[in-house]
């Protein structure tokens, strides 16, 4: 409201000046008059510029705000820019679901402390390598989509920093640096791991095609409550990883239409469907009852796999920071959204504390 306030202001007193120069005999005569006018004009369209870019954190469609990949050489910022490393939240957001598999595996089997240390790392290799990956799969998909949304315009491909070839070799290695990650689980973990890599590949069509591309999304990003419990245990315990898987998707698609209504207005105009546009005024309401249901599955799958007080007091904190996002989220603002989006994050973060928590608790009575 403040930069349309200024714009308005800027052109109403120019207008203004050149008026009472002749009406009311303001000493400012002929081009003088336009100039000065002019010049006031100018000043505050770049007050509004500058207004804009710390509203919006970026100076413009075309130039993407600094970043500490800036500091690094040229010839490879795009292609870090390309996996989105620079927001590492995306990483947590795939990470989460592994960490409580993992946690919580090794709660079953009252593992030594060895063992979740040990997946957790490779997991956390695993999710940065594959989330900039499937970054890249995105992009190549969403060239041409990624240069008519104001918010992607500035992304390596949509810019023309890096071409399409550039990019599939790029994949190549990023899938090779995956696969080796795979190689170090058990054998039910890789083929359970190579099977997902198929939900990769398709995610950036949904958009094209149905109104519930964040529902392909959550079933892509939580794979690891399934992995990473054959990871620790060499096969799924079912009866409690499906309710965690679900509770997962549920999760994201929570945190993933918050982000979708970022773009509602361009993907509108560019043919692009989301749950932020199926939902549209009724956001809040649907996503409470999938809050709501994921909170219900993880503590079902916490339940069945008799943890204790310290799952359930992580769980609720994770509850609270959920309730919070929503009652704060303003959806029609976009930096509210991106908020939002980052503060769901950590509402797993706290469900994987709670499953350490009781973890701990666990350890240190066998020792």
């Amino acid at each position: 409201m403040t930069i349309i306030a200024l714009t308005r202001f800027s052109r109403l007193y120019a207008g203004h000046c050149l008026t009472r120069n002749s009406v009311c005999n303001i000493p400012l005569v002929g081009r003088h008059t336009s100039q000065t006018a002019g010049q006031i004009a100018g000043i505050l369209s770049s007050s509004t510029k500058l207004l804009s870019r710390h509203v919006y954190g970026t100076a413009g469609a075309s130039t993407p705000p600094t970043t500490w990949v800036d500091n690094l050489p040229p010839k490879i910022r795009p292609y870090l820019y390309l996996t989105r490393i620079d927001k590492p939240i995306g990483t947590l957001l795939l990470f989460y679901p592994c960490a409580w598999s993992i946690t919580m595996a090794s709660y079953a089997l009252e593992a030594p402390l060895t063992t979740p240390l040990t997946y957790l790392g490779l997991f956390g290799l695993g999710a940065m390598v594959m989330r900039g990956a499937g970054c890249t799969i995105n992009d190549m998909w969403d060239k041409n989509l990624d240069k008519a949304v104001e918010r992607t315009q500035s992304r390596p491909l949509a810019r023309g920093d890096i071409n399409q070839r550039q990019a599939l070799v790029f994949l190549a290695g990023q899938l090779t640096v995956g696969l080796g990650v795979l190689l170090q689980l058990n054998w039910y973990s890789i083929l359970l791991g190579a099977s997902s890599l198929s939900l990769v590949t398709v995610y950036p069509l949904m958009k094209r095609i149905t109104y519930w591309p964040q529902a392909v999304l959550g079933l892509t990003f939580n794979w690891g409550a399934l992995l990473g419990w054959s990871a620790v245990a060499g096969a799924v315990n079912w009866s409690v990883c499906l309710p965690l898987y679900a509770g997962g998707v549920c999760w994201t698609l929570v945190y993933d239409s918050i982000y979708a209504h970022q773009d509602k207005v361009d993907d509108i105009n560019v043919g692009i469907h989301s749950t932020a546009l199926l939902f549209g005024e009724r956001t809040r309401p649907i996503l409470g009852a999938l809050s709501a249901s994921t909170v219900s599955l993880v503590g079902l799958a916490g339940v069945l796999n008799a943890h204790g007080m310290p799952f359930y007091l992580g769980l609720g904190l994770g509850a609270a920071q959920l309730a919070r996002v929503l009652w704060k989220t303003d959806f029609e603002s976009r930096p509210s959204c991106w908020q939002g989006f980052v503060g769901c994050g950590w509402s797993g973060f706290w469900i994987w504390m709670g499953a350490l928590a009781d973890y701990a608790v666990l350890i240190s009575g066998l020792t």
